[in-house]
Order: structure tokens, then C-alpha cells, then sequence
């Protein structure tokens, strides 16, 4: 996988990506979730996130309360502290880490919370979730981001040209 090469393609086509998302908004709900979903495995079972980890790099997830609990447990340190130590809230008034990298990204883009990691982050990309109609423009803002959606936009439109 050539990442660096992957998001300059992405960033070439975003303009194109944009039309794509306007084209794709106009496909019925479910038929859209289907494609997605079919998509984002093939694409995900034959990319190593671990080379890459620019969404840990890059990306700061929301966090929820129920997030900073499972965190503070996992890593025996009181919600407040795991607030105070490593959260800030931002301009939505939800909590996200105080800088990123995330905090708890370790070398090789291993996690050290991956069992209990937030909400946000297991479900990231969320091209495989319910819906994705709603979740267009940020699939195509995470196109520049992760390698993995960049492909799985390129199949669509293959897909699209049958």
C-alpha cells in the first residue's frame, strides 16, 4: 500500500469525489448502505490499517462519557483524571484529545486502548455503518485521510460505470 501516493490521488480528485458524493446522495438509502458496506470489506481485507494510522495521527475522535469511563478503567485512572490528563472540549462542547497524535497511539500505530478505544474509533470511517447518505461530505473530507476510503470511492465509480 502506497500511502503517500493514495492521498495526493485523493487529493487530486476532490473535486471529482465531491460530484461523486452529489451523485451518490441521489441513490435510495438502502441500496447506497448495501454498496457501501460490499465495498468497504473487499477494501478493508486487503489493507494493513497498522501501516498507515493517519486517522490516530491526524483524526480527533469525539469522545463520549461512556469513552472516558471504559478508558479510566482500562488504564486504572479515575474518569476525572483521564479528563484532566489527556481531553480538552472543543468548539461543539464535546470532549476530544488535547493534541494529536492520539496520546495512546504507540510505535507501529499500535493502540494501546484498541479494546476499550472510543466509539468514534471503532466505527471510523463509517463507511461500513447505516445511512452513509448522511455521512457523504464526511467521507469524502476522510478520503484525504485514509487511504481506504480513497479506494473505496475509486470503486464505486467503477462500479458506478457498469
Amino acid at each position: 500500500m502506497n500511502i503517500a501516493a493514495d492521498l495526493q490521488k485523493a487529493k487530486n480528485k476532490y473535486k471529482e469525489n465531491k460530484y461523486l458524493m452529489e451523485k451518490l446522495g441521489r441513490i435510495k438509502r438502502r441500496e447506497l448502505d448495501e454498496l457501501f458496506f460490499r465495498i468497504h470489506e473487499e477494501v478493508f481485507s486487503e489493507i494493513d490499517c497498522m501501516e498507515c494510522g493517519n486517522c490516530c495521527k491526524n483524526t480527533g475522535p469525539k469522545i463520549n462519557n461512556r469513552d472516558i469511563d471504559r478508558i479510566g478503567n482500562f488504564i486504572n485512572m479515575r474518569s476525572g483524571k483521564v479528563r484532566q490528563a489527556y481531553l480538552k472540549v472543543d468548539d461543539d462542547n464535546e470532549f476530544v484529545f488535547q493534541s494529536m497524535p492520539c496520546p495512546f497511539l504507540k510505535e507501529g500505530n499500535v493502540c494501546s486502548i484498541y479494546e476499550v478505544r472510543p466509539r468514534a474509533c471503532s466505527e471510523y470511517p463509517y463507511t461500513d455503518i447505516p445511512n452513509i447518505q448522511k455521512k457523504l461530505y464526511k467521507t469524502l473530507k476522510n478520503s484525504l485521510i485514509c487511504p481506504g476510503v480513497y479506494r473505496i470511492l475509486e470503486r464505486i465509480k467503477e462500479e458506478l460505470k457498469k
